[in-house]
Parts: structure tokens; C-alpha cells; sequence
């Protein structure tokens, strides 16, 4: 039976139906297993794992893996190239990412090209002898966006890997798997638990050989989940698509009055999601000042929960100097549109 994303976000990842069975997989809290089987050890798998990792999965259309973060996700895909291997990346992304990249860049651990993902000609011709292409489609967080199909397509031409960061559009936007993408990565702290209560990442892959590479990274690396909340990930997981739809819906409302905003300079919104970035017409210091005057809005870092978050993004020493002082990154939550948009217009009557 072919379902709707939706109904997926809901049924995906539950106990075969048996009577009395448990609608909902049990967290399994154990370090070791009877021999004969196919774990062993703790370290290898887990049955609440393994619930989390086929929903995503079947979300994304491939087999996943979770772990301990998305940054652990992250750099278990650059911890199987060679020492030394180009790669090509986005010259504006997300700063853990982009402190990794440059990290490795100057030791010799990767050759990072880094380029603006949305000159298409300037990626294209920085993927000569490339062994992988990072991309982030919407960036994080001035949300430029990638003519991904055509970039993976050229990159499949040449026999050069692809990952892309599908956390921002996620799977109810796009499907880099289904575009001929080897990775997608996602942290699933943001959109798909959407509590702000789980730190954890996840790859998908359509790659037999590439999913026991990236499985051993997660095993003799260390990068493991805890069960708990790989189960409370499954159960923000259920909600994803009501939240995340909601949350979209406020911010398409929310950029047209930021947009004729007289305090706002210029509003970045690729036209899909729910995060919002727009440039203050002030100073880094008066910006600042807006996001500490929210009351509703939480001012702090990550995205992606129930609840709106907004930060100045340049408050964080390691992030991308092309990142405008002025820049408010706002994640927009699922309360009432009016209560948020009331909060944004007294923040901004703050200076």
C-alpha cells in the first residue's frame, strides 16, 4: 500500500501487529545481548534504534542509521575518505560544519573546496577529481539553495559521492535519494523530533557497501545513540509533518510583513519551511538587543522545535563571516501566528 508521507510519519517503525502487542516499541535499556543473534553487543544496535532508523528510512526512502548527534553523522561521512581527499562544500553553511571543514582543511586531514552552492558553473568545476560534494540546500543560515538535481546528476556523472543536509528542507520538501544523492544526512534534533529535547543525527543511504563503511564509523567510533531518546525521537517523529506543515504556513504569513517592516533591511526565504532569516536595518549591537527583548520567542540557538527560537547568528565566534552582523535567524514555531508576530513587532520597538 502506497502512502502519503503523512500517514508514513505515523505508522513507520511500529511492532508487528500481534494480540496484546505494544502499539508503540518498547525502549530497550540493555548493554549486551544473549549470543546467537544478530547484535552481540550494545555498542552494534539496539531495537529502539532500529524502529527510529526505519521510519526515517522509509521517510527518505533508504536504510538509516542514527547517531549520538548530527555533527557524529556528519563526521562519520568525512571519516571514510582518505587522507587527504578533495571534497567540495559551501563556502556559507552550518558552523559546525564549516569549523570541521576548515579544521581538517588546514591540517591536510581533507582538501575543502569551498564554493557558492548556488553559482551551479562555479560547483560544477570545482568537482574535477573530487572524491565527495557536501551540500546544504537551503544553507544555514542564509538559506541560498542549490539547483541540487543538477548538481547531483554531474556529480554522478564523474563517479563522485554526494551528501546532502536535508535538515532544513527535510523529507516533505525534497528527496535527494530519489535525485541520485548517496548520503542524506539530517539532524534529527531539529524538525523530525521537534521537541528541542533530543540531540541526535541520522544517514540514509541506497548503498549496500556504503552503509556497513558508515555503520562501522558509528561502531568503533563510538557515535552511538542512547535508547531513550532514539524512543523520543520516534515519538516527535509521529507529529513532524502536522508541525512542521503549521510551521510553515505561520512563516509564508510572517515574511510578508517582515518584508514592508520599516526596521527590516532584507528578508531571506526560499519559498518553502519554516525558517526565517532577515537582516535588521541597524547595528550588530541593536539587532542583538531585538532578540533579547522577545518574550515569546526563545532567544537561543537550534531550530526546528514547537516552540519559535530566533538568534543574532553572528554572536557565535565560529560563525561564517559572510553571515551579516545584522542577520536574526528565526525558526518559526507552532503557536498562533498573531502571538508571534506581535512579539517580533515589539522586539523590533526596542530600538
Amino acid at each position: 500500500m502506497d502512502k502519503h508521507i503523512e500517514t508514513t510519519a505515523i505508522t513507520a517503525g511500529r511492532p508487528d501487529i500481534a494480540p496484546d502487542a505494544s502499539l508503540n516499541p518498547p525502549v530497550v535499556l540493555t548493554s549486551t545481548f544473549h549470543s546467537g543473534g544478530p547484535i552481540g553487543y550494545g555498542r552494534y544496535g539496539n531495537q529502539t534504534w532500529s524502529a527510529l532508523e526505519s521510519a526515517i528510512g522509509e521517510l527518505e526512502g533508504g536504510s538509516t542509521l542514527i547517531f549520538s548527534s548530527g555533527m557524529a553523522a556528519i563526521s562519520a561521512v568525512f571519516s571514510i575518505l582518505p587522507i587527504g581527499a578533495p571534497i567540495v562544500a559551501s563556502n556559507q553553511g552550518y558552523s559546525g560544519v564549516m569549523t570541521l571543514l576548515n579544521a581538517f582543511h588546514e591540517s591536510g586531514r581533507l582538501e575543502v573546496r569551498f564554493v557558492d552552492v548556488v553559482n551551479t558553473n562555479e560547483v560544477i568545476e570545482a568537482m574535477k577529481g573530487c572524491a565527495l560534494v557536501w551540500l546544504e540546500s537551503p544553507t544555514n543560515p542564509c538559506l541560498d539553495v542549490a539547483e541540487l538535481e543538477i548538481l547531483i546528476a554531474h556529480a554522478k556523472k564523474l563517479g563522485i559521492g554526494v551528501a546532502v543536509d536535508n535538515t532544513f528542507a527535510t523529507p516533505l520538501v525534497q528527496n535527494p535519494l530519489a535525485m541520485g544523492a548517496d548520503i542524506v544526512m539530517h539532524s534529527v534534533t531539529k524538525f523530525l523530533s521537534g521537541h528541542s529535547d533530543v540531540l541526535m543525527g541520522s544517514l540514509s543511504t541506497n548503498d549496500p557497501a556504503l552503509l556497513k563503511r558508515l555503520t562501522d564509523s558509528r561502531s568503533f567510533n563510538g557515535s552511538i545513540p542512547g535508547p531513550f531518546e532514539a524512543w523520543l525521537a520516534l515519538r516527535g517523529l509521529r507529529t513532524f509533518p502536522l508541525r512542521f506543515n503549521k510551521s510553515q504556513e505561520s512563516a509564508k504569513i510572517l515574511i510578508e510583513r517582515l518584508k514592508v517592516h520599516p526596521k527590516i533591511r532584507r528578508v531571506r526565504y526560499p519559498g518553502f519551511g519554516a525558517i526565517i532569516s532577515f537582516e535588521v536595518d541597524g547595528t550588530g549591537e541593536q539587532t542583538q538587543k531585538v532578540c533579547d527583548s522577545s518574550r515569546l520567542i526563545t532567544h537561543a540557538t537550534s531550530l526546528g522545535g514547537v516552540e519559535s527560537l530566533w538568534e543574532r547568528r553572528r554572536r557565535w565566534p565560529m560563525e561564517s563571516l559572510s553571515v551579516p552582523e545584522q542577520l536574526i535567524r528565526l525558526s518559526v514555531g507552532c503557536e498562533h501566528v498573531e502571538d508571534i508576530w506581535n512579539d517580533i513587532e515589539e522586539a523590533l520597538a526596542s530600538i
